[in-house]
């Protein structure tokens, strides 16, 4: 079975990491995000997947030369300019000439969902497309899906204002399409699966819609993004995994608890890191304190330095000794010599 993987986004929130890689390339537990991906892919029978790229494709190509992750035979699909969901699922589906019913994913979200369930519910149900929805307390940033007692969907309800949501099922991202839902999406144009073609799949009836009691989160922001990763330290999404790379030096009298310190990391005598994520090269000097923050590779921390509160540092981006960096981001490259109050979001 095939896939359609939506890699193409600019990843603005989580801007500066992103400035000069795709969301889906920054590590998670120490290997790109799109990795993880495509393993729970390749664990329920995907055997190709296209990827529908638009921001920075050089980065996927040059990291899988041989054309192959996790086992996946891969396809490039470079979006010639930004074609909204639909569009873009449009283009890679063509261009890697699927022609069966096939699965649609987002490559910046982690899941354990039952594919292969999910494909079996669509098969059974005979309708065009099947979605895959999670629960959620606040579904107003999200697409809600009301469902009838078959599984029909009712509606689709885009980003509901607060409180006025008819469910608390939301549109996780997954679907399984039949290749007549191509011949629903306009060529040459932006096109929004949510907003234009699951609602007039759903005045004919032909949209399904199944529940699941599963892990699901989208990283696209920094305290997702430190969230996923503090789920596989603590066993959330099965056994507990190690946060430390084997080539990463840490001090004999420092502290590391509860984060990912990727390869070459160095942590120096007395400083602390706490439920965080450094990249490959980051430094923390010595006393220093990381806590609740992301440090970019070969980020610099110098020694005293306090970096928390869902802070960003960008790759090569340096924190002098003695500063406090609590919440927003340092940019890539740029050298923080004054402590402010709090850095901006940019």
């Amino acid at each position: 079975m095939q896939a359609v993987v939506l890699v193409g986004g600019f990843g603005t929130r989580l801007r500066p990491l992103t400035l000069t890689t795709p969301k889906q390339m920054l590590p998670i537990l120490h290997k790109p995000m799109i990795e993880h991906v495509l393993e729970h892919l390749a664990h329920h029978g995907i055997t190709e997947a296209v990827l529908s790229m638009g921001y920075r494709p050089d980065a996927f190509a040059d990291a899988y030369a041989d054309g192959v992750c996790a086992g996946v035979k891969l396809h490039y699909a470079i979006e010639p300019e930004p074609l909204d969901t639909a569009g873009a699922i449009r283009f890679a589906a063509l261009h890697a000439g699927i022609a069966d019913r096939f699965v649609v994913v987002n490559g910046d979200v982690l899941t354990d969902l039952d594919l292969t369930a999910l494909v079996a519910f669509h098969d059974a149900h005979h309708g065009e497309g099947t979605i895959a929805l999670h629960q959620v307390q606040d579904p107003s940033a999200y697409g809600v899906v009301p469902t009838d007692d078959d599984g029909r969907v009712l509606a689709f309800v885009e980003k509901p204002a607060p409180g006025e949501a008819p469910t608390d099922l939301i549109n996780a991202g997954t679907y399984v399409l039949e290749p007549a839902v191509l011949d629903r999406i306009a060529d040459g144009r932006k096109v929004s699966i949510e907003r234009e073609v699951f609602p007039a799949m759903v005045a004919d009836r032909v949209l399904y819609a199944s529940p699941g009691n599963t892990y699901w989160i989208d990283t696209g922001t920094p305290a997702a993004y430190l969230r996923a990763q503090m789920d596989l330290l603590q066993g959330v999404r099965g056994e507990r995994a190690s946060g430390i790379h084997p080539t990463a030096v840490v001090a004999p009298d420092a502290v590391v608890a509860r984060s990912v310190l990727g390869p070459g990391v160095r942590v120096d005598a007395g400083a602390a890191v706490r439920g965080s994520v450094l990249m490959a090269g980051a430094h923390v000097g010595a006393g220093a304190v990381i806590e609740r923050a992301i440090l970019g590779n070969r980020a610099e921390v110098g020694p005293g330095a306090r970096v928390d509160d869902v802070a960003v540092l960008g790759d090569d981006a340096s924190v002098g000794p003695d500063l406090r960096v609590s919440g927003g981001s340092v940019g890539v490259g740029e050298h923080l010599e004054v402590s402010p109050a709090r850095v901006g979001e940019g």
